[in-house]
């Protein structure tokens, strides 16, 4: 309570300029933390997904048979949108007596849904695409949490000097260095400082939660893309280059 009455004495005392900045650094803290709530909502739906799928897609007699019985959607998230399009990839890359045969369950990815190796390295590419495209996408926002993170304590720091540079010069347009005369500015001086840093440190602490969480889905991406490529050319390469 002490705190908040200080922060608010101060912000009332302080110049223009330190108004300004703290104003600023409330607006960008404000965003700051809609990004993280959101982007925390986002990976743990994610996680669970990923969890879901990797469980059902274990289960699978072959690559396509979750894809035929679910039909995820291209524009999926995660390790479900890799798996989409790719399986989207390698089933325009067969002919379409032999891709009705496997929409409709009558044969497997053995003998005639064979693809070439140039085929299965477009897959591949396909496959490599797409997690390029989810990785990224993964990443968005976080670059809002560290610019906020890293500029609010930068705008503190600068508006303290100024307001330091204004405390001294008043002092020296009044002639005296009296302690009760610019203890006042130089208080109001701190407040851009401390609000920055109110802001920086639980900025930074989720910035690093989200970023593990993002480097682990990151992961089982990498992991399921690397399987899933290994497995289409175990199924499906079959007649040569």
């Amino acid at each position: 309570m002490i705190l908040a009455d200080s922060l608010v004495n101060g912000f009332l005392g302080s110049n223009l300029m330190g108004q300004g900045i703290v104003a600023a650094q409330l607006l960008g803290s404000v965003v700051m933390f809609a990004v993280v709530i959101g982007k925390w909502k986002e990976l743990s739906y994610i996680s669970s997904l990923t969890r879901r799928f990797l469980r059902d897609f274990t289960n699978c007699r072959d690559i396509l048979e979750y894809y035929l019985n679910h039909r995820p959607a291209p524009q999926s998230t995660g390790v479900v949108g890799i798996y989409a399009r790719t399986c989207e990839r390698l089933l325009k890359l067969l002919t379409p007596d032999v891709r009705s045969l496997l929409v409709g369950r009558q044969t497997d990815g053995d003998g005639a849904a064979a693809l070439t190796a140039r085929e299965v390295e477009l897959v591949k590419s396909s496959c490599e695409h797409a997690l390029a495209e989810e990785s990224i996408r993964l990443e968005g926002g976080m670059g809002i949490i560290a610019t906020v993170v890293t500029l609010a304590p930068m705008l503190g720091l600068l508006g303290t000097v100024w307001g330091v540079l204004d405390a001294f010069a008043e002092m020296g347009s009044a002639g005296s260095a009296n302690l009760a005369t610019i203890a006042p500015s130089i208080s109001a001086a701190l407040v851009t400082t401390v609000v920055g840093l109110l802001i920086a440190i639980p900025g930074v602490m989720a910035h690093g939660h989200l970023s593990s969480q993002v480097r682990n889905i990151t992961a089982d991406m990498e992991g399921f893309a690397d399987e899933l490529t290994g497995r289409i050319a175990c199924e499906f390469q079959g007649r040569g280059a």
